[in-house]
């Protein structure tokens, strides 16, 4: 009598590898771009949550160099950009440049307004764990980057 495997009772399928791999790149593009144009464009029209967050960074670190109205639309045209650049592929390395740019600034908070971004040590307040969320962006961001590099060969 044979025994049967585990493996033996699945009728294999075969997945389209490279397909599948295309795919979650360009989810993960398309998620950025949205994350990014969206957000931005609520700091030019001047309606984001995190107004508040970024006028306080900015009246302890740029304050002296522009104005907070100016920093705001500038930022949300920063961040619309950014946003654009990962749809196009042959852009990436812009993309991934600024957007790693982006992210040093958007940990900022976490270092220079503890206040605001930690009840106590290793407990975040609200603030904090929306910064601490951009780990997820840069994961994204790093799949794009290993699709992309040139030593990737499909």
């Amino acid at each position: 009598m044979q025994q049967q495997t585990a493996s033996s009772n699945y009728t294999a399928v075969k997945i389209p590898t490279v397909r599948v791999f295309n795919a979650i790149v360009w989810f993960n593009r398309l998620a950025l771009a949205i994350v990014f144009i969206w957000f931005g464009y609520l700091k030019i029209i001047q309606v984001s949550p995190a107004e508040a967050l970024v006028q306080h960074l900015h009246s302890i670190t740029l304050v002296r160099y522009i104005p907070i109205n100016t920093f705001l639309v500038l930022l949300g045209m920063v961040e619309v950009a950014v946003g654009i650049l990962w749809l196009f592929p042959q852009l990436t390395k812009l993309a991934f440049i600024c957007f790693g740019l982006h992210m040093f600034t958007t940990f900022l908070p976490l270092f220079y307004l503890t206040a605001d971004t930690w009840q106590h040590a290793f407990v975040l307040t609200l603030t904090g764990q929306y910064i601490v969320k951009n780990i997820v962006l840069i994961a994204s961001a790093f799949t794009i980057w290993f699709a992309n590099s040139s030593t990737l060969k499909w």
